[in-house]
């Protein structure tokens, strides 16, 4: 029995080192998966490196953090001086600034006069006197244009501040109320939301900064030395409204002739001497205008030469009636370039030298420029051209009008600038639908108006807005091929097709205007008819928005009851 007993203890022996190695296994598999834990909750302390971060190439560049966005373009550190490159200071900061590639000056625009600065030059003539900086205002680096951080400071309502270790600028342009945040405790910013993301930066308890997106637990925010990252909400306060006033020295002081009256302008179109002559029997019905715009200027070369219709004798009569006279100044010659035009300092000088010539002479008011169908590549050259337009009227005294598109094809026609360095801003509130589109449709419906005119008071103050309305309608004829025409007539010539083709008429509230069809045997006709009762509602939305007057396209087309409606609204 000895013997089996000492047997079955051996037997137990050889289980034991299995057992062990089993415990061990599990010890093992037990501390990985601990440490797993621990690593997936443990915050990863990597950092990134900030030159990597802005993509940074040489240490003689410069980001540029614009308000709350990191740009994709770079300034430049030349002697210790920050420089901005031209392209950003114009289309990012809109900044008033002009390289003008005839002269190989740097234009800035003031209300009497324009600034010419020369690439390297670090001084120029302001006021009769010359100013010297202590660094190069203008720098070409590398082909291109960058202007001195320090002097845009100066001229523009920008404030900024640079770092090093990277070299960055934090650049703030947008005054008003943004949304911020605000540390609990000391943290750190990270390149995403995540704890296992590189650290960009440390930030101390209170440090405030702009809030760009709220997550589930991470949000994304500007720190104020422009680092883009994401910190946890629990770090954070909550958002807050904080004002960003500018408390620079810059103040823009643009001088304008606007009137202390409700404007109503009526165009004139004068084609030859003989329209100028016209003039009485043309005004005979006409009550409640105080301009009138005869269309007497257009561009007629590429070196700035203009054609005039402008009379004395006419402005001699409209003022015995009790109206200013702005004439009115066009590019409508398809064989000249307005590009090549005003891209040239000479002929941009040229057309306002001839323009104040004629104002003298002919003793006008103001001047109207209707330069139509600009590309985005001629809108520079354009806002210049207003630019230093808009010294010559203000130094001879003469009113600047400036007619644009309704805005949501044409935001790059810098309503904006043109409302600061213009006394008016006039909304040609028509050509919805025009000569050549492929559908038929109203020139001018309700609510493509009520858009234009809320757009644009988004760029331009109310007391410069002038919206214009049409007093024309196009008869649509929807042919049985396919093709769609159209051709122009007043509101008396409206009326008469009505009865000539017995057109259904019905009032359509979506446009609010009358509505006109006929079934005939080419095809179909159409009018969305301008008339009394569509202009009071166009009248109705300048009174809304109270606006600065309206404009009318054009004198003849109108009924002689229209102008009682239109000063109703004005008064």
């Amino acid at each position: 029995m000895a013997k089996k007993r000492e047997k079955k203890g051996r037997r137990h022996s050889r289980h034991a080192p299995v057992l062990v190695v089993l415990l061990l296994i599990i010890l093992v598999g037990a501390a990985g998966v601990i440490t797993s834990v621990i690593r997936r909750y443990t915050p990863s302390d990597a950092r990134m490196d900030l030159a990597d971060y802005y993509e940074q190439e040489s240490d003689d560049e410069l980001s540029l953090i614009l308000q709350d966005t990191v740009s994709s373009s770079k300034g430049r550190i030349e002697n210790g001086v920050a420089y901005i490159p031209y392209q950003t200071v114009t289309e990012e900061l809109g900044g008033r600034f002009y390289w003008d590639q005839e002269t190989q000056r740097m234009l800035y625009t003031l209300p009497e006069e324009i600034l010419e600065i020369q690439p390297e030059s670090s001084s120029y003539v302001r006021g009769g006197e010359t100013v010297t900086e202590e660094y190069p205002i203008v720098s070409q680096i590398d082909g291109e244009y960058y202007i001195a951080l320090n002097f845009l400071e100066q001229y523009m309502e920008i404030q900024s501040r640079v770092y090093e270790d990277p070299a960055r600028a934090v650049i703030l342009y947008k005054w008003g109320t943004v949304q911020t945040v605000e540390t609990r405790e000391d943290t750190q910013v990270r390149y995403q939301g995540g704890i296992k993301s590189p650290i960009l930066a440390d930030v101390k308890e209170g440090q405030q900064m702009i809030l760009l997106e709220e997550l589930d637990n991470w949000c994304r925010v500007m720190t104020e030395d422009g680092i883009d990252g994401y910190i946890e909400n629990s770090a954070l306060s909550s958002p807050a409204e904080t004002e960003y006033a500018y408390g620079g020295s810059y103040k823009e002081n643009f001088t304008s002739l606007t009137r202390d009256h409700k404007i109503n302008l009526a165009w004139h179109q004068v084609t030859s001497e003989a329209a100028n002559q016209a003039l009485s029997q043309n005004i005979k019905d006409m009550t409640g205008v105080n301009v009138i715009s005869p269309t007497w200027f257009s561009v007629t070369s590429t070196q700035g030469n203009i054609s005039s219709l402008a009379s004395a004798e006419y402005v001699s009569q409209a003022h015995e009636k009790g109206l200013e006279v702005w004439g009115l100044i066009d590019n409508f010659d398809d064989d000249i370039s307005t590009l090549e035009t005003l891209s040239l300092r000479s002929s941009r000088q040229h057309i306002i030298d001839m323009l104040v010539q004629e104002a003298q002479r002919v003793d006008m008011d103001g001047i109207n420029v209707d330069f139509e169908a600009l590309t985005e590549e001629e809108a520079p050259h354009f806002i210049q051209f207003i630019r230093e337009l808009s010294v010559a009227c203000r130094k001879n005294g003469l009113v600047l009008s400036v007619d644009n598109p309704v805005p949501q094809y044409t935001v790059f026609y810098d309503r904006k600038e043109q409302g600061i360095v213009a006394d008016y801003v006039i909304i040609m509130g028509y050509d919805e639908h025009t000569v050549g589109s492929e559908k038929a449709g109203s020139v001018a419906s309700l609510p493509f108006v009520e858009e234009g005119i809320s757009q644009t008071l988004e760029e331009v103050p109310k007391e410069k807005v002038i919206n214009g309305v049409p007093f024309y309608t196009r008869l649509w004829t929807e042919s049985n091929n396919g093709t769609v025409s159209s051709e122009v007539c007043g509101m008396d010539q409206a009326d008469a097709y009505v009865e000539k083709y017995g057109m259904e008429v019905y009032w359509n509230t979506e446009v609010s205007q009358n509505y006109a069809e006929a079934t005939t045997d080419g095809g179909v006709l159409k009018m969305w008819i301008e008339d009394e009762k569509s202009l009071e509602e166009k009248m109705k939305l300048i009174q809304e928005y109270d606006l600065a007057g309206v404009a009318e396209w054009k004198l003849g087309f109108e009924r002689a009851d229209v102008w009682e409606i239109i000063s109703k609204y004005i008064q």
